[in-house]
């Protein structure tokens, strides 16, 4: 019985490790542009610092501020970031974005707009600015950010690799695949080792995916969706797939499904950092993952 499993994961593994490549050969390419473009003066000492969106950064904002964070590590900012007053005080080396609807016109909001405005106003220093290679819609990142030339646009690869771990790995290393198994904080993670960070501290990254979860009248599977510059509670909203036109709500067993796979990403990126050597700490207390060290802030 072993023997048959064992032959059937490996014929699983060579089909998905083939596909993989298909799939990245039609619908993107094989450059590392992340590497290819470089860091942004990055000095081989420093650490960088990942701020994610949960709620628990508003409390740690501060603390990081007055220490003066960014004199100590580089930063990585992520999705709406750059709408707070303390964008341009943080003034982040580097920002990504990746959700769909910051390229497709299915599930684009007004918010989207507000923040390509926000980055071609306010940013007056070099920063670089991450985002999906994959662009089905053509969408122009340069001309959303006003052109401003203080940021540079730099594509990282988005398909999930499905197959052999040595396999997996070795395109790793390549910047091929990717760390995107949900959120954009493991984007920022895999670009930051890409880089060559060895030291990755992670800060408002709650997690908490599974609070809030609740089935209106309609049988919509709607959330409470809570970010650090929420200024009050919101209400519970339905959970769409912002990639469909007219957007799809989620089935309960989807997004269950979605969030294990999330997790399980968190898993992988943490195997890959220990092969490269590279220590990332979870500094974010109460935080849901449970694949990283530890060591929350006060």
């Amino acid at each position: 019985m072993q023997i048959t499993q064992k032959i059937i994961s490996a014929l699983r593994n060579t089909f998905d490790t083939m596909l993989f490549f298909a799939i990245m050969a039609v619908k993107e390419d094989f450059c590392n542009h992340v590497a290819r473009a470089g860091a942004n003066n990055m000095v081989a000492s420093k650490r960088m610092a990942i701020l994610g969106n949960g709620p628990s950064l508003a409390a740690q904002l501060p603390l990081l501020m007055a220490r003066k964070e960014w004199e100590r590590s580089d930063i990585m900012a992520v999705n709406f970031f750059a709408l707070s007053d303390e964008f341009a005080v943080v003034k982040p080396k580097y920002y990504v974005i990746s959700d769909p609807m910051f390229f497709r016109k299915a599930g684009r909001s007004t918010k989207v707009e507000q923040l390509y405005a926000a980055l071609a106003a306010k940013v007056d220093w070099p920063m670089t600015l991450y985002v999906q290679y994959y662009n089905p819609e053509k969408f122009d990142y340069q001309t959303a950010v006003g052109g401003n030339p203080n940021i540079k646009i730099v594509r990282f690869h988005s398909e999930v690799f499905h197959g052999f771990r040595s396999v997996e790995f070795w395109c790793y290393r390549r910047g091929l695949g990717s760390g995107n198994f949900g959120t954009v904080v493991q984007n920022g993670e895999f670009i930051a080792m890409i880089l060559g960070y060895k030291s990755i501290e992670l800060y408002g990254v709650d997690h908490t995916l599974l609070d809030g979860l609740q089935v209106d009248d309609e049988n919509r599977l709607c959330r409470i969706k809570s970010h650090y510059y929420d200024a009050e509670q919101a209400v519970a909203e339905p959970i769409y797939y912002n990639a469909t036109n007219p957007p799809r709500p989620y089935t309960m067993h989807q997004y269950l499904a979605e969030t294990a796979e999330l997790f399980r990403g968190h898993e992988v990126l943490q195997d890959f950092a220990r092969e490269q050597g590279v220590s990332i700490v979870n500094c974010t207390r109460n935080s849901m993952i449970d694949a990283y060290e530890r060591k929350p802030l006060p």
